[in-house]
């Protein structure tokens, strides 16, 4: 509460209580640990989410129980916050893999803008009446804590309508992660991330890109649209560099994904390769056979597979035997503390080692000091990003590089 009452004190403050309906089935159902387990997979994703859409300023904290708390200081519009908590709700909501089974966890979320003079514990309190409210209805997931409906302005529909239009003028744009060769440094690729800059909400982050577009059923076309401009980027840059896209659930899902993906790399010249398709474990578990097929005919024309956020979910040897992998790309959660923790240092030989065996590549994210690098370097990594050497640059910048 100290930070929401200097945070009140210095200026707006928007908050958000994002709440588990009935998360204690869960503990009953896989006991305390599993739940245990679940939580800190959800906190985890909920912490991503807010670094990528609000950066390290904004406040993320476990309230009780399954209840989550988000507050940002500053400037925020009131359609941006409902569209932020929809996409963290989005994440959260994504299947959740524990001890052989499947969950699909469907959060509840109050909002509000602090009020004149409103302390802490007055904004905790109004989001939790509001919560529990909103707990005790079967439709509703979002609700302001001042009782009023949606944002008034860009309705749903309209926004939706704007991405559409968005996509066919190129709007949507595109920012690159590089990636460096541990042992010598050497810039080995990137990865495409997109941003939308709207012109009236401002920046928005992947993640909210894509709730607006599952909102209206426009993932496979937004994704194939990135894709789309990603190639035709890269296509152009010389010498040529390896690209990382990341596959959602809804392109495996895709009888024609294959296809366009082929006739795309055709259309563009963008050499099969040199081009990583990166999939959560989350994407996977939707329908893993046919993930299974797709992600064999994709590695059938030439590209390579990475498990993306590796660590953090529940892959299991099977999945690393059926799946035609070639990465394994830990999260950045993992590399956290391994120039500190034996233990996490122990976890990450042990990656390595396994991957080793099986053939193949380790990509570590996150990696923002030199002597996290050096770890990586004497467990024989191969290749890493984070802020250490780059954050996420513009084209023409990764152009200025390879020159």
């Amino acid at each position: 509460m100290g930070w929401l009452e200097k945070a009140g004190q210095d200026g707006f403050v928007h908050a958000m209580l994002i709440g588990l309906h009935r998360f204690r089935s869960v503990n009953l159902a896989y006991g305390q640990a599993g739940g245990d387990l679940a939580l800190a997979e959800i906190a985890r994703r909920i912490r991503d989410c807010v670094a990528e859409e609000l950066g390290p300023d904004a406040l993320v904290a476990r309230v009780s129980g399954g209840d989550f708390l988000v507050a940002s200081a500053g400037t925020i519009s009131r359609e941006r916050w409902q569209w932020l908590a929809e996409a963290f709700a989005r994440t959260v909501a994504r299947s959740l893999a524990i001890r052989g089974d499947v969950l699909h966890l469907a959060p509840r979320t109050a909002l509000l803008r602090a009020q004149p003079g409103e302390g802490g514990a007055a904004m905790l309190d109004r989001l939790d009446q509001a919560l529990s409210s909103l707990q005790q209805q079967t439709a509703k997931r979002v609700s302001w804590a001042d009782g009023s409906h949606r944002a008034r302005g860009r309705s749903a529909a309209r926004l939706e309508a704007d991405l559409i239009g968005a996509m066919a003028r190129n709007e949507i744009g595109l920012v690159f992660q590089p990636q460096y060769t541990v042992s010598t440094g050497a810039l080995a690729g990137v990865e495409a991330l997109a941003r939308w800059d709207h012109p009236q909400l401002g920046r928005i982050g992947a993640e909210t890109l894509f709730a607006i577009a599952e909102r209206g059923d426009h993932v496979a076309q937004l994704s194939h649209h990135i894709a789309k401009r990603a190639l035709a980027i890269a296509a152009e840059w010389q010498p040529p560099l390896a690209l990382s896209l990341n596959v959602t659930a809804e392109d495996l899902g895709d009888e024609e994904f294959a296809e366009n993906f082929r006739v795309l790399l055709a259309r563009t010249g963008f050499a099969p390769k040199l081009l990583t398709l990166e999939v959560t474990e989350h994407a996977l578990v939707a329908d893993f056979v046919r993930s299974a097929q797709v992600l064999g005919e994709l590695a059938g024309l030439g590209m390579r597979i990475a498990l993306d956020d590796f660590g953090t979910g529940y892959a299991n040897f099977q999945t690393l035997k059926a799946l035609p992998i070639d990465t394994l790309k830990l999260d950045g959660s993992l590399a956290r503390d391994i120039d500190q923790d034996p233990r996490d240092r122990a976890i990450l030989r042990a990656i390595i080692a396994m991957a080793r065996a099986l053939g193949q590549k380790v990509v570590v994210e996150g990696i923002e000091r030199e002597t996290q690098l050096a770890v990586l370097a004497h467990e024989g990594c191969d290749t890493f990003q984070g802020f250490f050497r780059a954050g996420p640059m513009a084209a023409d910048e990764i152009a200025a590089l390879l020159r």
